[in-house]
């Protein structure tokens, strides 16, 4: 309540003053000097502060009921209070002006419109101006609003160009139903995990990638700005576009290509992560089904498993000579250690094979289309080998599969190529086979994005540097980067 108390010179404000008005004064005066306006209902006053000041003047509380906010005496009320503070009835100058600093320096960085308006009454105390009553406050803000739209479409199309302008204009040009079929494709996300998805999200990204953006087209304007504007457009059918204005119009588009244009990139690098995964995962449980009942070399598997835990359950602190051997026999024990390995390379050998046959067969047409659409760098050395790698799988894109190894190429192996799979990788003359290459490359790639994502947050949220990002999230250098190919 202290900031309700009246202080020296309030007193001599009041001084001349009697009940209802003495009281409905001082309220005034303390709530302006608060809020820097003055209440447009009684109720806004907290029913703490009236019983406060109410016994400080010595009126009672239920007489603040009594005055009124309106007529000649509140008038003069507020001539006095703004007088005694310094204040000024604002004017129509006033509102143009603070229109004008709202869509220079609000607007462009605060959507919200209550924290706009939040800003505006700051500003009106900082410029010792009484604010506008509240319809007038609101046209304020509109009218705000208004310039900034303007001013930020005016940018857009400036950067976009006429002949970028004319391009997104076209998409929802009537009775051009590609444009409209495109622009539905752009707002779709992307699929379950398949080739089929993946080779859709390559397709959108080179169609919104025709229209020819320009790099950084909103690289100076804030993220939440950018999707305020993607959202809204994101909603919109083609009619609602050519029922806005042609600026308007045009800067929505971009910022929903733009935007899109961002979105399927990373969703093409998580595709590729997701398939590569269900790849592996699905060879390997064709496998595992397949060799179930297979290479039983030692009987009665089940029967030794119930001895040797009955044995170790009863005599937990013997030594195994003395507890497991005399059991089943050290004879049987390494005949059962060496069919477990026998069996483990049986089955990543099997893997491999059901890999190969599953990606050179379906999987690997998705990998000329990937490396035409995407592009990858990097700055940090730990990933250079895999970047190495993709490069060289885009320098063979285009190449007939029927040739089948690389002829006179440096084909980085190590940190691309895991060890059990050097065999399949490598021939017994040195030459490095293309499809278990590349599968080896497609893996590595892989672990490498999600190493980056298991380590781009440090523990309580604290952000830590990023390995491999997507170019279009800004991300700090150095770091690994999925990247759209240059046109």
């Amino acid at each position: 309540m202290a900031s309700w108390t009246l202080v020296d010179g309030d007193w001599d404000l009041v001084a001349n003053k009697s009940g209802t008005t003495r009281l409905g004064f001082s309220l005034l005066l303390k709530f302006f000097e608060l809020e820097g306006r003055f209440p447009d209902l009684l109720e806004e006053v907290p029913p703490a502060a009236v019983q406060y000041v109410a016994d400080l003047v010595k009126v009672p509380a239920t007489d603040f009921e009594k005055y009124t906010l309106v007529g000649r005496t509140a008038e003069y009320h507020r001539k006095q209070i703004r007088e005694a503070l310094g204040f000024r009835p604002s004017t129509v100058a006033d509102e143009k002006a603070l229109a004008e600093w709202l869509a220079a320096e609000v607007c462009p960085v605060e959507l919200v419109e209550d924290r706009q308006r939040e800003a505006l009454l700051v500003e009106c105390r900082a410029r010792k101006v009484e604010p506008p009553g509240r319809t007038r406050v609101e046209k304020v803000l509109v009218a705000a609003r208004g310039k900034w739209e303007q001013r930020f479409s005016g940018r857009t199309i400036d950067h976009l160009g006429e002949a970028g302008a004319a391009r997104l204009l076209s998409l929802v040009a009537e009775n051009n139903e590609a444009g409209t079929a495109m622009l539905a494709a752009l707002k779709r996300d992307p699929g379950a995990v398949g080739l089929d998805s993946l080779l859709t999200e390559i397709t959108k990204l080179n169609d919104v990638r025709k229209l020819g953006l320009p790099d950084g087209l909103f690289a100076d304007c804030s993220e939440k700005l950018v999707a305020a504007w993607r959202a809204r457009a994101i909603k919109m059918y083609p009619s609602d576009f050519r029922d806005t204005s042609e600026d308007v119009r045009i800067t929505l588009l971009a910022a929903l290509c733009s935007s899109r244009q961002a979105e399927i990139t990373d969703a093409l690098v998580d595709l590729l992560v997701a398939l590569v995964h269900k790849i592996n995962a699905r060879a390997e449980r064709r496998v595992e089904k397949q060799l179930t009942a297979e290479l039983k070399k030692v009987r009665g598997k089940e029967g030794i498993l119930f001895k040797l835990a009955t044995a170790a359950a009863d005599k937990p602190d013997e030594v195994v000579r003395r507890a497991l051997f005399p059991v089943v026999g050290e004879k049987t024990l390494r005949e059962l250690v060496a069919e477990a390995k026998a069996n483990e390379r049986v089955f990543k050998a099997k893997v491999r094979t059901t890999l190969r046959s599953s990606y050179s067969s379906y999987y690997r047409q998705m990998l000329p289309p990937l490396l035409n659409t995407l592009g990858f760098k990097c700055n940090n050395t730990a990933y250079r080998p895999v970047m190495d790698a993709m490069k060289l799988l885009k320098k063979y894109a285009d190449v007939d599969g029927k040739t089948r190894f690389y002829a006179g190429e440096e084909v980085p192996m190590d940190g691309v190529v895991r060890k059990d799979w050097r065999e399949a990788v490598v021939d017994d003359k040195g030459k490095v086979e293309r499809i278990p290459y590349e599968l080896c490359v497609l893996v590595a790639l892989r672990d490498a994005v999600r190493a980056e994502r298991s380590t781009s947050r440090a523990p309580r949220g604290g952000v830590t540097r990023r390995t491999i990002c997507p170019a279009t999230s800004r991300p700090p250098a150095p770091c690994t980067t999925p990247r759209s190919a240059s046109r």
